[in-house]
């Protein structure tokens, strides 16, 4: 949902399944996710006051031209509208900043609490009955801030109490997509496009008959549309093929969504709001190879190379101390591969982690490293696509497996 007509596609999908029961997760509006950030990361308040202004003053222009005030609540929803952003200054006031990752949670969670109001709202001036389910009694998570993980058994148990009371009262229940809490009741996320795993959650733990991912694509391509003119659309994958795309960038599909319909079996669409009638891609437990080749491509990467000090091998020792590394500065490694003198790594260009584990690992090892690289990943690839995507570009490191190839390269 970006602007008022995107509000009113989802109003006129869900209109598509009358009397059925329906949980819509929802994510945050156009770029407000990206908005959010540049708040956390205000120099001063005056500063982050500047762009939330700049998002109310959009949401509100939103609202303004999707709810007419046709239905009683709309100024009780519209006042919820304005209280989530008085609520909002208040936690950019208050909250301290010594602790980024757990501040950056409290404050970009509101995105996708402003996009349920506004659903809300909209649905309630159509006439059409709906429920917000209490957000703090949703997706139980641990600490992890920016990345947490879902305390599985407690968000069943929550999910099948809030759905079992809110369904008696409305078939259309709306819940925020990407947002968790801790048991200390503060807000987490669950990494960045986080609302299909969040769908993929609610699925798992209330046995869903299906869940369908709307986009403004027609469903899985086997490209990025902004990087190939002839793209294909895949009618169905399976979910063996979809967890390997979602892991290696593929943006249509957030990387941990697929594991719990996985565990039960529940089929997973992609479709489109464009034209809601067509059929799109089906995930599922088939497996068959694709027809053809699926093409990754990640920006902005940076690639590191690792020897020891003295000359001797990379060792488990070495292997342990350089793990050690990543995972105290919460790197996610796109690609890796070693040999007996090098171990080598590439990852996302992150200003706030790659500097920090450069400097550690060269506290005991040689370090050298490239930027502004590009990472291709070839799902089912042979070597005339492989000679297609290296046009002009020179390889720095090439890793293949049986279905798999990705590329690390740099322009001539």
């Amino acid at each position: 949902m970006k602007d008022a007509q995107g509000i009113k596609n989802v109003g006129n999908i869900l209109k598509m399944y009358p009397n059925e029961q329906l949980i819509v997760v929802i994510s945050a509006m156009g770029k407000t996710t990206n908005a959010l950030e540049n708040v956390v990361r205000a120099k001063s308040s005056e500063e982050a006051e500047s762009f939330i202004k700049e998002l109310e003053n959009y949401h509100f222009g939103v609202a303004k031209e999707c709810i007419t005030g046709r239905w009683k609540g709309h100024d009780v929803n519209m006042a919820g509208i304005q209280k989530l952003f008085n609520n909002l200054r208040k936690v950019v006031k208050e909250y301290p900043r010594d602790n980024f990752d757990e501040r950056y949670d409290q404050i970009v969670s509101f995105g996708e609490k402003l996009s349920c109001q506004m659903l809300g709202a909209y649905l309630s001036d159509e006439g059409v009955p709906n429920m917000w389910l209490a957000p703090e009694r949703n997706i139980a998570t641990d600490d992890n801030y920016r990345n947490a993980n879902v305390n599985f058994p407690t968000t069943e148990s929550w999910l099948k109490a809030n759905v079992a009371d809110e369904f008696e009262v409305a078939d259309i229940l709306v819940i925020e997509g990407f947002v968790g809490i801790n048991r200390a009741g503060k807000n987490t996320t669950l990494g960045r496009e986080g609302s299909d795993y969040t769908a993929a959650i609610v699925a798992y733990c209330l046995d869903a008959e299906s869940v369908t991912i709307w986009k403004d694509v027609p469903g899985v391509l086997n490209a990025d549309p902004k990087w190939f003119d002839d793209t294909v659309m895949l009618e169905h994958m399976s979910y063996q093929d979809a967890v390997e795309l979602s892991y290696y960038g593929a943006t249509v599909i957030h990387p941990k969504t697929i594991k719990p319909l996985q565990n039960k079996g529940i089929p997973l669409f992609v479709k489109s709001f464009v034209k809601p009638d067509d059929p799109g891609t089906r995930i599922d437990n088939d497996f068959s190879q694709l027809p053809v080749p699926c093409f990754i491509f990640k920006v902005s990467q940076v690639l590191i190379s690792v020897s020891p000090k003295d000359f001797s091998f990379i060792a488990e020792e070495n292997l342990s101390g350089i793990f050690k590394e990543l995972a105290k500065h919460k790197v996610k490694v796109n690609v890796m591969q070693n040999s007996a003198l090098n171990f080598s790594i590439c990852m996302d260009d992150d200003a706030e982690k790659v500097p920090g584990l450069i400097a550690e690992l060269k506290e005991n090892f040689r370090v050298l490293y490239n930027k502004s690289l590009e990472l291709i990943t070839i799902r089912y690839y042979d070597q005339a696509t492989i000679d297609r995507v290296c046009l002009n570009k020179r390889i720095l490191l090439e890793h293949k497996s049986r279905y798999t190839v990705q590329l690390v390269v740099q322009e001539k």
